[in-house]
């Protein structure tokens, strides 16, 4: 289930022609939009569909194209892929205020650690991010769906391959249930390779009358309350690079070495969801794509094809820790633009992403898609320009926005965002992270996300983005293959008291596999019933 390549279009305001790639070409549909009903968004829809064709939008990786190459690549000020490059460089954030980072005590072992960082092989590569962003282009134009999934934060103890496979199983899981229903491609990331780093309240911790540095990630220092454990580390850092290889290694084999085939999908059940009633749930659904299948075949179509056989899957986390991105950032031979090579796509929290801040200066230059975090606290005027400062020639699939609100608070204060960015005219693919707004503390001292919170947070995404006319991009979901108890809640039935019997996270809690399935099953007949109203995307109806 890999997308579909793009037809030819030539964009006749600008230099630059659009030539049929699978690894950027944007799809004509997502600069083609219409009203998705007589009765919702027909302005909105209206103005979307003007401004599509007057933004700069993707190029191919396998372009020539003379405005980018040759003397004039230093004086150009905007990246093919939005980004801004007027006075920067890999480096420039560290003229700014730089928040969330660990204080190290030996600079020197940093700088060393962080040298050998810089000599080894990027993570991923500049091609692939411009693949991504072509593919989050079609989403934010309501042809595709975006899921986000996988650790809070990564764990040098957790890492298994067996637990990399059965999150990704999972979300291929998902992937195939939210195509079945809703009828359009899903682009799958994984917060997976390079999620270790996680921002704090406060840089000391208090037990007992006891400071210790905050713990930040395994990337950083370690969650034992001990001297030596909170001590941030930079050989850490190397650590992390390591895992994220190892893990990407495995990926890139799932994806790509008959694994992720759609013959596989009734060998995708974990095995302790046999007896449960989203596993019988998923067989069914896997018997009528089995069902289709066969038809296929017996009308000649070729199951071996690549599209059958592979799938694409992408590679996210949060940018936290800038010396480790700056040592990461690349620049492309093929485009002279540089890319954050840590991930395919890297997104900044709220407590970061000051518009003067070191974290804004540096997502301001990277090529790759990024996303940002906005909560009900983020005002519209805001949100506006700091969209504006990232992606100043509009260019779709550039800035993704995530919003984390909690469902009462969603449904008050996300149509005044939407409607800001709508009337400012901006290209952005909405988001929905439905975990960090619904997290409670239980009397017994145990984090937790109470299903049905999570749910209806989904949920009121999908409402207010049908009533005001606009596209319900994706979910952004903290989800674990593993069979834990850390949400409550979903025909799993994990109640408070369960929470003790497999709580294995580090960090915040995670859905399980049940409840991760039992949400794709939800979200797909959601997204469905709105898209056989009229008002999903391009692609028609069933």
């Amino acid at each position: 289930f890999v997308a579909r390549t793009a037809p030819p279009l030539v964009a006749r305001n600008r230099r630059i022609i659009f030539e049929e790639s699978s690894m950027a070409a944007v799809s004509a549909r997502s600069l083609s939009l219409r009203a998705s009903n007589p009765s919702m968004g027909a302005a909105r829809a209206s103005v979307r569909a003007r401004r599509a064709v007057t933004t700069r939008a993707v190029i191919s990786p396998m372009q020539t194209d003379a405005m980018f190459l040759g003397d004039r690549a230093a004086n150009k000020e905007v990246s093919a892929t939005g980004a801004s490059l007027k006075d920067w460089k890999p480096d420039s954030w560290k003229s700014r205020d730089a928040l969330q980072q660990p204080n190290y005590e030996d600079q020197d072992e940093l700088e060393a650690v962080l040298q050998e960082i810089s000599n080894r092989p990027p993570l991923v590569f500049a091609g692939e991010a411009r693949s991504l962003q072509a593919q989050l282009a079609n989403a934010a134009a309501g042809n595709a769906f975006v899921l986000f999934g996988g650790d809070c934060a990564e764990s040098f103890k957790e890492f298994r391959s067996d637990n990399v496979r059965d999150t990704y199983r999972v979300l291929l899981q998902m992937s195939v249930i939210l195509m079945y229903g809703a009828g359009v491609p899903v682009v799958k990331l994984g917060r997976m390779a390079g999620q270790f780093a996680k921002p704090r309240s406060e840089d000391m911790e208090t037990i007992n009358g006891v400071s210790l540095p905050s713990y930040r990630g395994d990337n950083i220092n370690s969650s034992e309350f001990t001297p030596e454990a909170r001590r941030p580390d930079p050989e850490r850092l190397l650590k992390a690079y390591d895992q994220s290889c190892s893990t990407l290694n495995l990926l890139r084999a799932f994806s790509n070495g008959g694994y992720a085939s759609l013959q596989r999908v009734t060998k995708w059940n974990l095995d302790f969801m046999e007896d449960k009633e989203r596993g019988a749930e998923y067989r069914a659904l896997a018997d009528k794509i089995d069902a289709a299948l066969a038809f296929m075949a017996a009308c000649g179509i070729d199951e071996d094809s690549p599209s059958m056989q592979s799938t694409d899957f992408f590679t996210a986390h949060e940018a936290l820790h800038l010396g480790y991105e700056e040592r990461l950032t690349r620049l492309d031979s093929t485009t002279e633009e540089y890319y954050g090579c840590s991930a395919h796509f890297l997104w900044c929290g709220e407590r970061t992403r000051q518009p003067d801040g070191a974290h804004m200066e540096y997502f301001r230059g990277i090529s790759n898609p990024i996303g940002i975090k906005i909560s009900d606290k983020s005002d519209g005027e805001s949100v506006v320009s700091l969209v504006k400062q990232l992606n100043p020639e509009n260019v779709p699939g550039r800035i993704t926005l995530i919003s984390r609100m909690g469902a009462e608070k969603l449904r008050e204060h996300l149509p005044r965002l939407i409607r800001a960015v709508e009337d400012a005219g901006l290209n952005v693919l909405w988001v929905t992270d439905p975990m960090h707004g619904n997290t409670v503390k239980t009397d017994s001292g145990f984090k937790t996300r109470p299903f049905e919170r999570v749910r209806d947070e989904i949920m009121a995404f999908f409402e207010v983005h049908e009533q005001m006319g606009t596209h319900p991009g994706g979910v952004h979901l903290e989800m674990t293959g593993q069979d834990v108890t850390e949400c409550t809640g979903g025909t799993a039935e994990v109640t408070i008291g369960d929470l003790s019997l497999r709580y294995l996270t580090h960090c915040d809690p995670r859905l399980n596999a049940s409840q991760a399935l039992e949400l794709a099953f939800l979200m797909s007949s959601k997204l469905a019933g709105i898209r056989e109203r009229g008002n999903f995307g391009n692609i028609p109806a069933r």
